[in-house]
């Protein structure tokens, strides 16, 4: 939810160099699980909540979202979750709009995910791992050499998304031969 840029620009621009790293790192506090907080990550998270206190909405409207897609429920019961948060949401942000209309936008494909739980988690971590590797290999010319270091980089993960560098091959092949 970006609202947070917003929030704290005005309390950043009062904050020394010094107070603003720390703030920076307060702000990865607040993207985290609560239950993943150690008692003193709690308590500087909370004092940023006193300085800030939409922070604390926002947070609130976060860890909802969050309790939604990890709970066990239905897609009807998702979707009425769903609506009574982004009707909070909308009452306490109403830069939270955007967001909104994305949801309607495309409600059927984001609720499908409680039909059977599955997510594209894999195939987004590989394409964000690209992404990074580009930004990485500033100036390499020849896609070959850009795919090799992919294929080196995921075969650190070839467990987690449960495939083998020569399964990959083999797909990459028969994909080269399906489009060309």
């Amino acid at each position: 939810m970006g609202c947070e840029k917003k929030i704290t620009r005005d309390y950043k621009e009062k904050l020394s160099k010094k107070e603003k790293k720390e703030f920076r790192s307060l702000m990865w506090e607040m993207r985290r699980d609560p239950k993943d907080l150690t008692p003193e990550e709690s308590a500087k998270l909370e004092a940023l909540f006193v300085k800030i206190p939409q922070l604390r909405t926002l947070y609130a409207l976060r860890m909802r979202f969050k309790e939604i897609f990890d709970k066990e429920q239905s897609r009807k019961q998702a979707s009425m979750a769903l609506t009574e948060l982004f009707f909070d949401a909308m009452d306490a942000f109403e830069e939270l709009e955007d967001f909104v209309c994305t949801y309607e936008k495309w409600q059927d494909s984001i609720l499908a995910y409680f039909d059977e739980r599955h997510t594209s988690a894999a195939v987004e971590g590989i394409n964000n791992k690209a992404r990074v590797i580009t930004k990485r290999c500033y100036g390499v010319k020849s896609a070959e050499t850009l795919w090799r270091r992919l294929i080196l980089d995921l075969n650190r993960a070839r467990s987690i998304v449960g495939h083998t560098i020569i399964g990959i091959r083999d797909l990459v092949h028969q994909l080269r031969v399906a489009f060309s």
